[in-house]
């Protein structure tokens, strides 16, 4: 089969296509024919040698699959062949808390990922895509989407009426807009591009700030919540942000950690953040009961994914220049060829 696979710390030039055996599956696998992926920012970082987590390397890359059953083990019960499904971001992490077996079982990292002609996954990580989404908009799923899931729900516990700041429009921000509108929340996002924000402002935004125009936006997030601050931060922008993040919350809020875009150097951060009973929350992706949970709400609210632009599998390094360029608004996909 094709596959690509990461070999060095050469940046996107150490992503290579190559053939490589079909793999089988055994007892509770699943063997799945790809038919589109996403892109993710932690797929950058892994060609370059700097994801925190699981570099492995060689490695097949991308976390985010969608696809067609093709065959299943001897020990599977719940899928079939013609399924269609997607797999968790990790493929040992049903429910409840993560261990370390779970850390080292993330798709793309610590294990062989999603970017070739076919990829196995563990059955009781596997969840079928719900009948509304194509098999782009499912792709999507696994690692934005569930973040975005994990931080405004499972932690966040969000509920109609509270106020939650997303930064910028990648993929887990524009995934939080959209959940946590259909949530009866108000949003506030930011972004350096007033197109956009516009765009934002369309799929339901109540306020937006241009951070670039506004670099204290953190004032402005104040003054547009009557100087109480947001319930939940999804920080995604990490060091450089993170600080203002912090000046956001209101008491008893949350920030929610959960990018490194702009380093990992350690922030300031004020004591302040202790008596304002601040909640700082790491967030790792999430559960298959989590994904699950975010393939059925998404089914009731008849929610589709925001995708910026599509790729054929022959251009998978075109995706990724385009990923790195970060004007994406939501997701870069790839389809199969």
């Amino acid at each position: 089969m094709r596959a690509y696979q990461v070999d060095s710390t050469e940046g996107i030039k150490a992503i290579k296509q190559i053939e490589t055996e079909t793999p089988t599956p055994k007892g509770k696998e699943i063997l799945v024919r790809m038919k589109a992926c996403s892109l993710n920012y932690r797929d950058t970082l892994i060609t370059l040698g700097g994801y925190v987590r699981n570099d492995v390397r060689p490695i097949i890359p991308l976390s985010d699959g969608a696809g067609e059953v093709v065959s299943v083990g001897d020990e599977v019960t719940q899928f079939k062949a013609g399924d269609r499904v997607i797999g968790n971001f990790f493929q040992h992490w049903v429910d409840g808390n993560i261990d370390d077996k779970g850390l080292n079982s993330a798709l793309g990292g610590a294990i062989d990922g999603v970017l070739a002609d076919y990829f196995i996954l563990q059955e009781d990580c596997t969840v079928k895509i719900p009948n509304h989404l194509s098999y782009s908009e499912a792709a999507t799923l696994p690692c934005a989407a569930t973040t975005a899931w994990h931080a405004l729900v499972h932690v966040g516990s969000i509920k109609a009426g509270d106020t939650i700041l997303l930064l910028g429009t990648g993929g887990v921000s524009i995934f939080g807009l959209q959940l946590a509108k259909a949530k009866g929340a108000t949003v506030i996002i930011t972004s350096s591009s007033d197109e956009k924000l516009a765009r934002a402002k369309a799929l339901g935004a109540d306020h937006t700030i241009n951070y670039k125009t506004s670099p204290d936006w953190e004032e402005e997030v104040l003054k547009l919540t009557n100087g109480q601050g947001v319930d939940n931060v999804l920080e995604v922008g990490g060091a450089g942000t993170f600080e203002k993040s912090v000046a956001s919350a209101k008491v008893n809020g949350t920030v929610s950690v959960i990018g490194i875009l702009s380093g990992l150097e350690n922030p300031t951060i004020s004591l302040m953040t202790i008596f304002n009973l601040l909640r700082i929350q790491g967030i790792y992706v999430g559960s298959t009961s989590m994904l699950t949970q975010l393939t059925e709400f998404m089914t009731e609210q008849n929610l589709t994914p925001v995708i910026d632009k599509t790729f054929s599998f022959s251009d998978a390094q075109e995706a990724y220049e385009y990923m790195a360029l970060a004007k994406h608004f939501g997701k870069v996909v790839i389809e199969a060829n």
